[in-house]
């Protein structure tokens, strides 16, 4: 008897979300990370969940459709991760006309018909809070509603879940050579130590690096992929609204400028094909200068390159070369023969369809052995047992109950650990009873509660996954919680 029903090589949303669906039907799953949870280009994304309007240009009202339903899906289920928001398109003489905006708009509302967040609007940026960023020849802009993300929280508690329903997460454990015969006989090198497991099904989920562990590790055909990268731009705050900006590029991309961690601004994206290593992913000055003028034709406040704080990128794997093989749903192939285990292979497409590419990735597997039915779309991530209308109240229920929180600290809390947050404070009466402090926002007991529950090894993997508390630490702070972690916490 194999040692697990299915094993998963790869760490990042793809994977964890097949892990969570997996163990919630009842199979016994292992998921190998070589390094951190969510480490490649699933912390790199532009945090939207959304129908995409782009898709709506070119008439793939399908692709729409479900995108907008699996919106309200992750809204219902992370509502301390997932926020709705007013995204708001300034028209602009030079490129689509307006009635082409409102129709779109409009086809949008009617594809998500029935759905919880407000329709469309036009409004007058003279006269309302989004135009005080913006230049002043924008007179006309048009908002609608859709949802920003913590994708690396999103990650993160998406393997928790799956922790929590049985399946063995581990990170810091490469997969170094995997034998196929009626079962999947894994050589696993973890943390330094060698050992051998076996599972009825494998799942490559390595993102950019999925022909690479096709060929060298599993020893099947690799299949024919280019690799794509995308990148943004972290700046200081350019807007004081709560909104996030839509502008039309000169080459028809969209660029989305978003607020990012209360004093920032995150703004992309830009992508292209990449060749390289996809461990060693960074953004080409051309790429920066280009998000900085797209920008610059519509903020009111000039950004320069040397303006920009952080750049994040990553790459993925695409079908054929560069980003017209890029999916949004994704690519999932199932491969099945005779007297050989099962193999999936699921790269790509974006956060939005995640759910329902994993839930598509398990059912595959139904029929070579017994699972319940499906249930992600209905069963909240840790923390998310509140409705997203009521994301206020819990901040002020924090505040309430821990009185030393300020206003922006309980926020931050809030949307990353929602109402679990009590395993974290506790019965604490003030800061100094949650331990060291690194900087401003970070305790000892957070990072604790991090290492122990959710595999944060390296302070990188608390500064830019699980927070993004790197953006404002100071140096003294970084290496004072390198030392507490470094001693276990």
């Amino acid at each position: 008897m194999a040692d697990y029903d299915l094993a998963i090589i790869g760490g990042g949303l793809n994977g964890v979300s097949v892990a969570r669906d997996a163990a919630g039907r009842g199979l016994r799953v292992l998921l190998l990370e070589q390094g951190d949870l969510g480490g490649g280009a699933s912390s790199a994304s532009p945090r939207l969940i959304h129908g995409d309007l782009s898709i709506l240009e070119r008439r793939d009202f399908r692709r729409v459709h479900s995108a907008l339903a699996e919106r309200d899906v992750w809204l219902r289920i992370a509502p301390h991760l997932v926020r709705p928001m007013r995204f708001a398109i300034p028209a602009h003489a030079e490129e689509r006309p307006a009635w082409v905006l409102r129709a779109w708009l409009w086809l949008y509302d009617r594809l998500g018909a029935r759905r919880p967040l407000p329709p469309s609007a036009t409004v007058d940026v003279t006269h309302h809070p989004v135009g005080d960023a913006l230049k002043r020849p924008f007179g006309t802009a048009f908002e609608y509603s859709d949802c920003i993300v913590d994708d690396s929280r999103l990650v993160v508690l998406s393997a928790v879940d799956a922790a929590e329903r049985g399946a063995s997460i581990c990170t810091g454990a490469r997969c170094v050579r995997a034998d196929r015969t009626d079962v999947w006989r894994l050589a696993i090198i973890d943390r330094g130590h060698r050992r051998i497991a076996t599972a009825r099904a494998l799942v490559n989920a390595t993102g950019a690096w999925t022909a690479s562990v096709a060929d060298t590790v599993l020893r099947v055909p690799a299949p024919s992929l280019g690799s794509t990268q995308i990148g943004q731009i972290v700046v200081k705050r350019l807007f004081d609204s709560d909104n996030v900006y839509v502008f039309q590029n000169h080459d028809r991309r969209l660029i989305f400028a978003s607020p990012y961690e209360r004093d920032f601004t995150l703004i992309g994206t830009v992508g292209h094909a990449f060749k390289g290593d996809p461990a060693v992913v960074s953004m080409a000055a051309d790429d920066v200068a280009y998000l900085c003028d797209a920008a610059n034709r519509y903020f009111r406040e000039r950004i320069e390159t040397s303006d920009v704080i952080r750049t994040v990128s990553g790459a993925n794997s695409v079908i054929g070369r560069g980003t017209s093989g890029l999916r949004r749903d994704g690519v999932l192939n199932f491969d099945a023969k005779r007297g050989k285990a099962p193999l999936v292979t699921i790269f790509g497409g974006d956060i939005t369809t995640a759910r329902l590419r994993a839930e598509r990735a398990v059912s595959q597997l139904s029929k070579f052995y017994p699972m319940s039915s499906r249930w992600t779309a209905t069963t909240r991530l840790p923390g998310g047992d509140f409705d997203w209308a009521k994301f206020d109240d819990e901040v002020d229920s924090a505040r309430d109950q821990w009185r030393f929180l300020t206003e922006s600290q309980a926020r931050r809390m809030v949307s990353a650990y929602g109402s679990r947050l009590a395993a974290i404070l506790g019965d604490a009466k003030s800061k100094e009873d949650l331990g060291p402090a690194f900087g401003p926002d970070l305790t000892g007991a957070e990072v604790r509660y991090l290492m122990t529950r959710e595999w944060a090894r390296f302070p990188d993997d608390v500064l830019w996954r699980r927070t993004k508390l790197g953006l404002t630490m100071p140096a003294t702070g970084s290496e004072a919680l390198a030392a507490f972690m470094a001693g276990g916490g």
